[in-house]
C-alpha cells in the first residue's frame, strides 16, 4: 500500500484516484478478501456458539436437574453468574472487556491482541446469560482485531494506515450478515465512523468486499451446519397500507416519544455506571440480579415469557410482530418498563452492543401504539424500529435503513413515515442531549514547555 512511515506525512495521497488506481491498492482489496473469510468464520462461530449456549442454560439445564421445565426463579443464579464473570473479567483481564455500551454506539481502533481475550468472555458471558445486549459490538472489536493481528503475522512492523483499513474490513466481514444485508452493515460503520468525502471509497470498497465475502461464508456455514446463518430477518409482515396524514403526525409523535426515552435509558445508564465503577464484581452481580428481577416480574404478572425481557431481542422481533396479537395492551406497557430498565441496567454494567434492544423497544412501543386510531401495526413497528435505533445511535441513516429493509417489500410503502420519525427523533435527541463539556484551557501565565 502507497503509504509512508513519516508521522507528519499524509496517510494516504492527496489524490485518492491515484492510490485507486495503484497496484498496491489492488493488494490491499486482495487482502480485504482473505482476511474476510476467516473472520467471518469466527464470527459465526462466535454466534453460533451464544445460539446454542443460551437455550443450554435456560431450558436444557433445568430439565436435566430434575425440573419440569424452567422455574420462574431461574434467571437469578444465572445473571448473578452471568455479572461474576463479567466483572471479574472486567476488572482482572486487560482491554476492559471492549467498548463501554453505556458511551453509545461508536467505532473504534483495532483492539490490540491481548485484549481479545477479555472482549470475548465479557461478552459470552453477557449474551449467554442474558443480559439485554447485543452481538454487533463485540463482533466489530473481534473483527477489527483478528484482521489487524493477521496484517502484523504476516508483514512486521506494517504501516499504520494499512493496519487501520485492514481492520475496518474486519469489523465489515464479522458483521456482514447479522444486519440482515452486508450492505446495511456497510452503512453502519461508514455512518458511525464519520467517513465522508473521496477518501470515503479507500476504506468503504475494502470493506465492502470483505462484507460480500462474509456474508457469503455465513450462508455456506448456515446451510453446511444447519444454524442458519444468524441473520436478522422477518418472515411473515402484514401488508402495509399507504401512508395517510394521520400517520404523519404519528410519526413526530413517535420520534420525539423514542428521543425522550432514549435520553432516559442513556442517562440514567450513564450515572448507574458511575457506581458500578467503585466496586466493579459486586456492582456487576447486584445488576444482574435486577435484570432478572424484572424479566421474572414481568412474566408473573403477564403469564409471558421472562425471555421477552432478557437477551437482546434480536431473535424475538420475528414472532413478537407475528404474535403481537396476543399481548394486551397492559403487557406491551409493562414490557416496555421492564425491558427498558433491563436494558439500561444493562448498558451500565455489562458488554455488548446497544442496537438490537434498542430494535425491540422501539417495536414494543410502535406494536403498543397501534392500538390506538389512526395508526396501522405495520407502520407502528417500522416508525418505532426507526425513531428507537435513531435515538440511541444517533445514526439517522442506519436507522432508516434498520427498519425499512427489514420488513422486505414493505419497507418501500412505510419508508416516509419511518424518515419523518427518524428525523424528528435525531433532531430531538439533539437537543436533549447535553453539549461535551470543554475542556480547561491552559493557563496563559504559565510557560509551555
Amino acid at each position: 500500500m502507497a503509504v509512508t512511515r513519516g508521522g507528519s506525512d499524509p496517510a494516504f495521497p492527496p489524490d485518492p484516484l491515484t492510490l485507486l488506481r495503484s497496484r498496491s491498492y489492488l493488494v490491499l482489496l486482495l487482502m480485504s478478501a482473505l482476511i474476510g473469510v476467516p473472520v467471518s468464520a469466527v464470527a459465526f462461530g462466535f454466534l453460533a456458539l451464544v445460539g446454542e449456549v443460551q437455550p443450554l442454560l435456560y431450558t436444557d439445564l433445568p430439565r436435566s436437574l430434575g425440573f419440569d421445565g424452567t422455574p420462574p426463579w431461574w434467571p437469578l443464579p444465572l445473571l448473578a453468574l452471568g455479572g461474576l464473570l463479567v466483572g471479574l473479567t472486567i476488572q482482572h483481564l486487560p482491554g476492559n472487556g471492549g467498548h463501554e455500551p453505556s458511551e453509545g454506539f461508536k467505532t473504534t481502533g483495532p483492539p490490540a491482541p491481548a485484549h481479545l481475550p477479555g472482549i470475548l468472555l465479557a461478552a459470552l458471558a453477557t449474551l449467554c446469560f442474558g443480559a439485554v445486549l447485543g452481538p454487533e459490538a463485540p463482533l466489530l472489536a473481534l473483527g477489527a482485531g483478528l484482521a489487524a493481528g493477521a496484517v502484523r503475522m504476516v508483514r512486521r512492523d506494517p504501516p499504520q494506515q494499512a493496519i487501520t483499513v485492514l481492520g475496518a474490513a474486519g469489523s465489515f466481514a464479522a458483521v456482514s450478515s447479522l444486519l440482515g444485508s452486508p450492505l446495511l452493515g456497510a452503512f453502519l460503520l461508514m455512518e458511525a465512523s464519520g467517513l465522508a468525502g473521496p477518501m470515503l471509497a479507500l476504506v468503504l470498497v475494502p470493506g465492502l468486499l470483505a462484507s460480500g465475502i462474509g456474508a457469503l461464508i455465513f450462508v455456506g456455514l448456515g446451510h453446511w451446519t444447519g444454524l442458519g446463518t444468524y441473520s436478522l430477518a422477518l418472515h411473515s409482515v402484514p401488508d402495509a397500507a399507504d401512508p395517510t396524514l394521520t400517520e404523519f403526525g404519528w410519526a413526530v409523535l413517535i420520534g420525539v416519544s423514542a428521543a425522550v426515552a432514549g435520553a432516559g435509558i442513556r442517562r440514567l445508564a450513564t450515572r448507574l455506571r458511575t457506581h458500578v465503577e467503585r466496586r466493579r464484581v459486586t456492582a456487576t452481580v447486584a445488576m444482574g440480579l435486577i435484570v432478572a428481577g424484572l424479566a421474572i416480574g414481568y412474566a408473573q404478572s403477564t403469564g409471558e415469557a421472562a425471555t421477552d425481557v432478557l437477551y437482546s431481542g434480536e431473535t424475538a422481533l420475528d414472532p413478537f410482530l407475528t404474535d403481537s396479537a396476543a399481548y394486551s395492551v397492559a403487557a406491551l406497557l409493562l414490557l416496555l418498563l421492564c425491558k427498558g430498565l433491563a436494558y439500561t441496567v444493562s448498558l451500565s454494567a455489562f458488554r455488548g452492543g446497544p442496537i438490537f434492544p434498542a430494535m425491540f423497544l422501539g417495536a414494543a412501543g410502535g406494536i403498543l401504539l397501534s392500538h390506538l386510531p389512526g395508526l396501522t401495526l405495520v407502520a407502528g413497528f417500522a416508525m418505532g424500529v426507526g425513531a428507537m435505533s435513531a435515538a440511541m445511535l444517533k445514526l439517522p441513516l442506519v436507522s432508516v435503513l434498520l427498519a425499512t429493509l427489514l420488513i422486505g417489500t414493505q419497507g418501500i410503502t412505510v419508508m416516509p413515515l419511518v424518515i419523518v420519525a427518524v428525523v424528528t427523533s435525531f433532531i430531538t435527541t439533539a437537543k436533549l442531549t447535553p453539549p461535551p463539556t470543554p475542556e480547561p484551557a491552559a493557563n496563559p501565565g504559565r510557560r509551555q514547555s
